[in-house]
């Protein structure tokens, strides 16, 4: 799976792959129907170069039908967009050989319908897939109609079709990168906005919201949580202006989320206060932590020049594996240990 894909992108993949299965779906049921003589007089006598090539059409929307239901259940798959290459190239070939038949042996002007091929490479893969589409059939189709006995293409309407061609491809594929663009946009908004959510707005840590959300996917397992407050720090506001305090607890948020295991979870819960998860740890793991966590936050931090350094109180609360302990449980008894803490060292 990729990682961050946004379930808009899933939607618009799926109905992509969906569109273009029920398509060639009708295709197929078509050229099958039509090989066996249920379409009327026309198809009861088909000559065997015809019904070969309706054969082998019916071969190439096949496997562009598996290759779409693959993608369909797997819209995040690291093969999607080599399925979907593979798609357009299924595309392109059986609309070219329509054209070709219909325009090299039955007189019929068909060279419009490249446009589909054209179109499809543009919804894939924006402006390159529908320029790359419209070179391989514009060439094809030239070359086609150079090698043919009696191909149905009156004066000028070859460099018609090759111009209309390029039109089509240029304005669909601009399109398609316009269209590509605004959706990134509103992901990059709609992430923005659930990373205000859940994250507080200064530190960039998670908040109480989100850390609650973290301990639920933790419920069975064995769980620690630290509960800190910062000691000095009213000084450091009173003295130094809310600013500098502001610029302390980033530097502080920073220590405590480089200081962390990975899989572990630190939130600000309030004003110079903050809580660490630790999955899996023992009171033994968390007690370790939490020596480390008070040596890095009592570290000064250089402020303007200055540096200014501050303690902090920290209180450890553990449940083992199948314990029906809540986080509020928890929080309670760390921040009970916390304090009693914080009052030893006024003494």
């Amino acid at each position: 799976m990729l990682p961050g894909m946004e379930p808009s992108v899933l939607r618009k993949r799926r109905t992509l792959e969906a569109a273009a299965f029920v398509a060639r779906g009708v295709g197929l049921v078509g050229t099958l129907l039509f090989l066996a003589g249920a379409l009327g007089p026309v198809s009861q006598h088909v000559p065997p170069t015809l019904r070969t090539s309706c054969m082998l059409g019916v071969l190439l929307m096949a496997c562009g039908n598996v290759l779409a239901a693959i993608n369909y259940r797997r819209p995040d798959g690291p093969r999607y967009s080599a399925y979907s290459v593979i798609q357009v190239g299924v595309d392109t070939s059986a609309v070219m050989g329509i054209v070709v038949w219909a325009q090299g042996y039955h007189e019929q002007t068909a060279w419009p319908l490249l446009i589909i091929a054209i179109l499809v490479g543009a919804y894939r893969h924006r402006l390159a897939g529908s320029l790359v589409v419209w070179a391989v059939t514009s060439a094809g189709f030239a070359a086609s109609m150079g090698v043919l006995p009696q191909p149905s293409l009156r004066h000028g309407e070859l460099p018609t079709a090759i111009i209309l061609g390029l039109i089509v491809a240029v304005l669909s594929g601009i399109q398609g990168e316009a269209f590509a663009r605004q959706v990134e946009e509103l992901d990059e908004a709609r992430r923005a906005m659930q990373h205000q959510a859940h994250h507080d707005h200064l530190t960039g840590l998670p908040n109480r919201d989100q850390v609650v959300l973290y301990a639920e996917a933790q419920r069975g397992r064995a769980l620690a949580v630290l509960v800190l407050d910062l000691n000095g720090f009213k000084e450091v506001n009173d003295t130094r202006g809310h600013a500098a305090g502001d610029r302390l607890l980033q530097e502080i948020g920073h220590r405590l989320a480089a200081g962390l295991r990975q899989g572990d979870l630190a939130g600000r819960i309030g004003g110079d206060e903050f809580i660490v998860l630790l999955p899996g740890a023992d009171e033994h793991t968390a007690g370790e932590l939490a020596a480390r966590l008070r040596d890095e936050i009592r570290r000064p931090v250089d402020i303007d020049g200055s540096e200014v350094a501050v303690g902090t109180s920290i209180g450890v609360a553990c449940r083992p594996a199948g314990s029906t302990r809540s986080l509020d449980d928890l929080t309670r008894d760390a921040d009970t240990a916390m304090y009693e803490e914080k009052t030893a060292a006024r003494r």
